[in-house]
């Protein structure tokens, strides 16, 4: 079996171009929405957005590998690269990594794509490692890099990249492609989708392809939209890691990639209603604040502020008396009056009777219908 870099006409890719043009016109479509939404809201509510999406594109990018990092050291450390206030937390050193790559990708993403820039990536989300040969560096051991899957005993190769001594070759070639694909302005889909494809083929890291791949493609999409807010790739992903694994598996074969950048390009779009979604919810936080922010005691304020801090969906399965008595640190005779108080004042929405009652902030279901 010849192994796609092996094909004679490596990399030269193939693709349908007719399947694009609806998907290249509801991305522009949807970054104008964005950007035009972005214009609505105040300074500081584009700071509260723009540390949402970064922190769940950080948290999601590394749970698709299957790495959980803390969410509050994460949006600490991006705070801190962004200049802004912080809860003074110290962050370790992969929640510091991953941060400072999303914040770098924001602030540097109109320049050319280089190895210089790449390195200092892998540097990034590598912090902390002890255990692999090179860091900032492209691979350099002798031994396949080879992509396994299936049982410790029985461990099925569904692809295997090309060899180490290859990468310098095989890595100018395509920062050579991305950039001149940037300039010549191909449909910021394919650009975004074919880029992480050939990255990953490649897989010029000994790890962090997979993070630094979906880095790169955020990066071609903001070159496409032309602004810096990210599309929050990842954390569409996520949502279906196992289709994502297996859509790359298939397009490991062949040159055509078709099939390929349409899965992909749906999820561009799927990412792009998130983000607008989180724009709606931003502005409902900022309007929730100003609404309540005189009705509320310091305890049911706290327990509110918690509750945005969960994002669109809130707490798994509602807020419980017991949640609310461990977050503001009362009793449960004061916990029943806060929570009684918060619904008179529709602060909160109540669901349910006696042990099943839970609680939900009033906005989540109209930020989930936004756009």
């Amino acid at each position: 079996m010849k192994w796609i870099w092996q094909l004679p006409n490596w990399p030269q890719f193939t693709f349908d171009t007719s399947k694009f043009t609806h998907f290249e016109r509801e991305f522009h479509r949807n970054a104008g929405v964005i950007i035009g939404s972005l214009t609505a809201v105040s300074a500081d509510e584009v700071n509260e957005l723009r540390i949402t999406l970064l922190s769940n594109e950080a948290l999601d990018t590394s749970k698709i590998e299957g790495e959980l990092l803390d969410r509050d050291s994460v949006q600490s450390s991006i705070r801190k690269q962004l200049g802004l206030q912080t809860d003074g937390r110290r962050a370790g050193p992969k929640e510091t990594g991953v941060a400072q790559m999303m914040v770098d990708l924001v602030r540097s993403y109109q320049e050319p794509l280089t190895q210089e820039h790449l390195f200092l990536w892998h540097k990034m989300i590598m912090n902390g490692r002890i255990d692999l040969e090179t860091i900032g560096g492209y691979r350099a051991h002798v031994d396949p890099m080879q992509i396994v899957s299936g049982r410790l005993d029985m461990p099925k190769v569904y692809y295997e990249a090309p060899p180490s001594d290859r990468m310098e070759v095989e890595m100018n070639q395509y920062i050579d492609w991305f950039n001149r694909a940037a300039e010549a302005q191909i449909p910021t889909v394919v650009h975004a989708g074919m880029a992480h494809l050939y990255f990953e083929l490649i897989h010029p890291f000994e790890d962090g392809n997979g993070r630094i791949g979906r880095t790169i493609a955020e990066k071609a999409l903001a070159i496409g939209a032309r602004q810096s807010l990210i599309t929050s790739l990842s954390s569409a992903i996520e949502q279906d890691k196992k289709a994502y694994y297996q859509a790359l598996e298939r397009a490991n074969t062949s040159l055509n990639i078709t099939e390929w950048l349409i899965y992909f390009s749906e999820k561009i779009l799927e990412a792009q209603v998130y983000v607008q979604t989180m724009i709606a919810f931003v502005v409902h936080k900022a309007r929730y604040l100003e609404t309540y922010s005189t009705q509320l005691n310091d305890r049911q304020m706290k327990v509110a502020l918690r509750l945005f801090q969960e994002g669109l969906a809130g707490f798994k399965g509602g807020l419980s008396a017991e949640n609310y008595i461990r977050i503001a640190k009362t009793s449960r005779a004061t916990t029943t009056r806060d929570l009684a108080e918060m619904v008179e004042l529709g602060a909160l929405r109540k669901q349910g009777k006696l042990r099943h009652t839970r609680y939900y902030l009033p906005i989540q279901e109209v930020a989930n219908k936004e756009p």
